[in-house]
């Protein structure tokens, strides 16, 4: 182990724990991916008049489009006139048509966030008094179904392109020049070059359909695709196109005209190479930086330069653990990856995962905001996953830093050996000339066939030789233990990788906290009405056994009252159950309990009227759910009732 690891370790540790401290800043303004934070009618009430539009509040503003808010009445149809309208920068709204008769109306949204990715749900309200509905309320998220997955798919293989274009485009320039002229490293920067293009193109196709209807139909939509070129995310998109059209002349320049370079013109060149493909690496980063999370909400135009180092940081550390692996396995053996460039690929490394964690604490305090929201929200939890991730890579990259030490050990002891070995050489090569000479005498007599048969042997040595160096090389017990762990090194990275492409495609936990607070805001908002609102979560142990169930009770007072409860997941999509019922009990007098069995209104909502509370008092509300044949439990809470 080389003697400046511990020291390293060490700042490591120290910059890791300072980092976590970062994190209990306070929390500031929503950051990115819109949530609806209101509604106007809210969601579930029951108005005497039918209302003359629908508004919905998002945490940012969306980009919509002529379906992007629909009103349904109870039949399914369309009661909306007209195309959605910004009120007030972060609330649009639709007008409905007049004179709509009583009943339950389902009002669904999709819109697109201001960090590219699309937002779908729905909600109902009723006029007069609830009523059953045709209208399924979907369970799906946005951006889902044929197209999403392969959306996904795309993001992913876009990321995994960038990251092996760049990282090892860098470890050739930066680590091992004599790379330059090795076929497999050029492939394999190319393979990376061709990814990231493919993905580009694949992605732009898919995009308008993406945030659209779904449809696999919509995909060759040139109208969908003129609509999309003139999007912030198009824009990136095209512009990253762009940018390979310049990476394209780097590598031409990288793995021709460098490669044939003599050292002292290699130099001059390399200062050349690290400056252009520093702008283009950097350029191709920005193009997610500028039109993803980082690019809205919260200190935008410090989050995109960070979010640019972060994904160089990412490049560079990953995609040169992919030439490295490369180069071990299956470099000629003329020409082996050197100690020297794993040594300079190691200090590569501890540089990005300094890098990496500065930005990355960063990035999770502006998307995150609170310790909480690393175990109640899905992003907070994925990214828990992603660290452990990076904890467990850079576990393995210390082992193959002690790997590397040992084979720079090896290599200092061949150095010394090497004089004494030449002079034996020497004194052998004469005898062999000696003896060679007399039988060239002898051979020149054999003509041109033996000429031939002569370099055919020649070839024959020589592909001896490089197996014979091959097997010497695999079998040095350093070597190959080098090898497995930065094989290990690589298929952690892989899941890694796989980990951030859906972390970006997540709603960050800051907004969905946020999203939260305003439902609950609304709903004590209502209470102060006259209205109970009281959430409960459960968890029948089975199978989709978790969530939230929402009793309101209007206007909660002695007599008749209007009963609406909603069952959601935890991610806050309605869903269906196969029962619910809810009891009424006032212990302090000892009346009941008061059974209510809702009717089913629509997904994940029931409802009663006419429910009668014969006095007033501390009523316990209690609500039993089943989620399967077996799996079921009851919850309560307690609320002032009249």
């Amino acid at each position: 182990m080389t003697p400046t690891i511990a020291p390293r370790v060490r700042t490591l540790v120290l910059l890791l724990l300072a980092a976590a401290g970062l994190l209990l800043a306070g929390a500031a303004p929503a950051s990115a991916h819109a949530a609806l934070t209101g509604s106007d009618p809210q969601q579930g009430v029951v108005v005497d008049k039918a209302p003359t539009q629908v508004s919905l509040t998002f945490s940012e503003p969306v980009s919509t489009s002529a379906d992007s808010l629909r009103v349904l009445d109870p039949k399914g149809a369309p009661v909306q006139r007209g195309t959605p309208s910004n009120v007030n920068g972060t609330t649009y709204a639709v007008q409905l048509h007049s004179g709509l008769p009583d009943g339950t109306y389902t009002v669904t949204y999709q819109v697109v966030s201001a960090d590219s990715h699309p937002v779908a749900g729905a909600f109902t309200f009723s006029v007069g008094a609830p009523s059953s509905t045709s209208v399924s309320v979907s369970d799906e998220t946005a951006g889902g179904g044929v197209v999403g997955w392969l959306y996904g798919f795309g993001r992913y293989l876009s990321y995994a392109g960038f990251v092996v274009l760049i990282g090892g485009a860098a470890f050739v320039l930066a680590c091992w020049p004599r790379g330059a002229g090795v076929r497999v490293m050029q492939r394999l920067v190319v393979a990376g070059w061709f990814t990231l293009t493919s993905a580009t193109l694949l992605l732009l196709l898919l995009r308008g359909s993406y945030t659209g209807s779904g449809k696999v139909g919509d995909i060759f939509d040139l109208d969908l695709l003129g609509q999309v070129l003139q999007t912030k995310t198009g824009a990136a998109l095209v512009s990253r196109l762009l940018l390979l059209a310049a990476a394209a002349l780097f590598i031409a320049v990288l793995f021709g005209a460098y490669d044939k370079r003599e050292d002292e013109e290699k130099r001059d060149l390399t200062f050349g190479l690290a400056i252009g493909g520093t702008v283009v690496a950097a350029g191709l980063a920005a193009s997610w930086a500028m039109s993803e999370h980082a690019s809205v909400g919260l200190q935008a135009g410090i989050a995109m330069p960070v979010d640019v180092i972060h994904l160089l940081a990412v490049a560079a550390w990953l995609g040169g653990l992919t030439a490295l692996l490369v180069a071990l396995y299956r470099a000629p053996a003329d020409t082996p990856v050197d100690t020297t460039a794993v040594r300079r690929f190691s200090a590569v490394a501890f540089g990005s995962v300094v890098a990496l964690v500065l930005t990355g604490t960063y990035q999770s305090w502006r998307q995150l905001g609170s310790w909480s929201a690393f175990t109640d929200t899905r992003y907070g939890q994925l990214l828990l996953v992603k660290i452990g991730l990076v904890a467990l890579l850079v576990g393995v990259a210390y082992i193959s830093r002690r790997w590397t030490a040992q084979l720079a050990d090896k290599v200092v002891q061949r150095s010394e050996q090497v004089p004494q070995k030449e002079r034996v050489t020497a004194s052998a090569g004469d005898a062999k000339g000696s003896a060679g000479a007399t039988q060239g005498a002898a051979g020149a007599s054999t003509g041109a066939g033996g000429s031939k048969r002569a370099a055919q042997l020649a070839r024959q040595r020589a592909a001896m030789d490089t197996a014979r160096q091959k097997r010497e090389r695999d079998a040095d017990p350093t070597r190959f233990g080098l090898r497995r762990s930065v094989l290990a090194e690589a298929s952690v990275a892989v899941v890694l990788l796989a980990v951030t492409t859906v972390l970006t495609q997540t709603e960050p936990g800051r907004t969905e906290e946020e999203a939260k607070a305003a439902t609950s805001s609304s709903s004590s908002s209502t209470s102060s009405s006259g209205a109970v609102t009281l959430d409960m979560s459960f968890d029948t142990g089975g199978q989709d056994g978790k969530g939230l169930v929402r009793v309101d009770l209007d206007p909660a007072r002695v007599g008749a009252n209007e009963m609406h409860v909603y069952v959601e997941r935890p991610n806050g999509r309605a869903f269906d159950i196969p029962e619910v019922k809810v009891a009424f009990t006032l212990k302090s007098k000892d009346i009941g309990p008061l059974p209510v069995v809702p009717d089913h209104i629509t997904t994940g909502h029931w409802a009663a009227s006419g429910v009668q509370i014969p006095m007033a008092g501390d009523w316990q509300v209690a609500v039993t759910v089943r989620t399967s044949d077996i799996d079921q439990t009851t919850v309560s809470k307690n609320a002032q009732i009249g």
